[in-house]
């Protein structure tokens, strides 16, 4: 019997790999490929919820092109902050795609963090103008940092304006920004100075079963990209109407959510991002398109980034191998 091991990550290792925003576009990007194309193994995520707006989901995926196979298994808890924990939290197994033991099990909280990121800049390449220059950050906590690091990757972006219900939040999400990236960050004290005058827009605040609805209305200008990384929570029907394409990550999974009560009201679905990326749906047709997409939180996004991390840090000498 072989002497079977598996490599335990724990939160502070999976940052320490610190794989670089760039190299986790690049793995997403090949994923909805394949999901695009019809190559990826993803059922709709199954939760169980405990408190109102609070889920925990298992999350399983099976990428061939990238052998990556697994499951992650999150919670998101909008009390947490208030009684100083992360709304974010779980741990993600990484299987072999050959005997299906498990290679690991990990933290999934910068994955989550990171991928997340990824996902709306890969959904933004196609969607978005590709000289947009501003970006309004709507909800100033882990998302709104990831997203803006990469869109930060693949934008030459000069301006952010960025809101929170918590001011403080704001002022030191522009602080840490600005000194990070180089750019300038502007706090907006209402929410339609995100919105309005932004090339592309990023709603980032905790999802909600029933949407508070914020933004209205032509606040969006045209041209603009919105990414609605907390669902359809910030946004009003009638500001979503006014996109010309909306899209998401995965139209089953949207459907799914339909059903459980969210996305009541929400445009024509135009395309997945797996059908912008490998191009049997159009993205961005002309400079004056309002487009949208939400992303759900795939776990193919997971898939295509735990196996990096898995690799380097079996190089870095991370984490502490456990007996099967």
């Amino acid at each position: 019997m072989p002497d079977l091991k598996l490599l335990y990550l724990s939160r502070a290792d999976v940052e320490a790999v610190d794989v670089p925003m760039r190299e986790i576009i690049d793995a997403l990007e090949v994923a909805f490929r394949a999901h695009g194309e019809g190559r990826v193994e993803m059922p709709p995520k199954p939760g169980v919820h405990s408190r109102p707006d609070a889920f925990i989901h298992a999350m399983p995926a099976y990428i061939p092109d990238l052998r990556a196979i697994g499951v992650k298994w999150v919670s998101g808890y909008p009390d947490n902050q208030a009684i100083g924990l992360p709304y974010i939290n779980g741990l993600l197994i990484l299987n072999d795609d050959e005997t299906g033991l498990p290679l690991s099990v990990m933290d999934c909280s910068w994955i989550t963090a990171m991928r997340t990121g990824a996902a709306t800049a890969v959904a933004a390449k196609y969607l978005a103008r590709p000289d947009s220059e501003t970006v309004g950050i709507l909800g100033c906590g882990v998302q709104g940092r990831s997203n803006l690091e990469a869109l930060n990757v693949l934008f030459p972006l000069k301006r952010v304006v960025a809101y929170d219900r918590y001011p403080e939040s704001a002022e030191r999400y522009a602080a840490d920004m600005s000194e990070r990236w180089g750019l300038e960050v502007i706090v907006a004290r209402e929410p339609r100075q995100a919105v309005s005058g932004c090339d592309i827009v990023v709603t980032a605040g905790p999802i909600l079963h029933t949407p508070h609805a914020t933004i209205q209305a032509g606040w969006l200008d045209e041209g603009a990209f919105a990414s609605l990384v907390d669902y359809d929570s910030f946004w009003s029907r009638a500001a979503l109407k006014e996109s010309d394409k909306f899209c998401t990550d995965d139209v089953p999974q949207l459907e799914h959510y339909r059903s459980l009560g969210y996305f009541q009201d929400i445009p024509p679905i135009h395309a997945s991002v797996g059908e912008l990326v490998c191009g049997t749906k159009p993205g961005r047709q002309s400079p004056g398109e309002r487009t949208m997409t939400a992303n759900l939180g795939l776990a193919l996004d997971d898939m295509a980034t735990a196996p990096i991390v898995f690799r380097r840090a079996i190089e870095r000498g991370l984490g502490v191998w456990l007996p099967l």
